[in-house]
């Protein structure tokens, strides 16, 4: 449980981030390739999706320890192999980036959130 507990902080702040960036913010250099200060209407968009994304990922990850129960096991067993696979690729996005921001904020955060979702899909 306490992987969960962690991982759901992390993904808060994430949401708090993908907020401010939705709402205007000019963080826009650490994040979707580091191109714009403030993000476009489109990116914005994305950023809210990525609210989105971040609460199922927290509610996979709360069903699979056990916490909750929401989705049938083998659901969030296989659910919490995807998001580590998901958060791998994460890596390898942000470690390409342009931005060295991205790059520096991003990848560090990312690798904790994949070994994260390991340690919660081993269960």
């Amino acid at each position: 449980m306490l992987y969960a507990i962690i991982l759901t902080v992390v993904l808060v702040g994430l949401t708090g981030f993908q907020l401010a960036l939705a709402v205007g913010a000019p963080w826009g250099h650490f994040a979707w390739g580091g191109q714009h200060r403030v993000l476009p209407v489109g990116l914005r968009i994305g950023s809210v999706v990525s609210i989105l994304v971040y609460a199922l990922i927290a509610v996979i990850a709360w069903d699979r320890v056990g916490t909750i129960d929401v989705f049938p096991d083998s659901f969030s067993e296989v659910a919490m192999w995807v998001i580590f696979g998901y958060f791998v690729l994460g890596i390898a996005a942000n470690a390409i980036s342009r931005s060295k921001p991205e790059r520096y904020t991003m990848v560090p955060v990312v690798i904790v959130l994949a070994v994260l979702s390991l340690l919660i899909a081993l269960g």
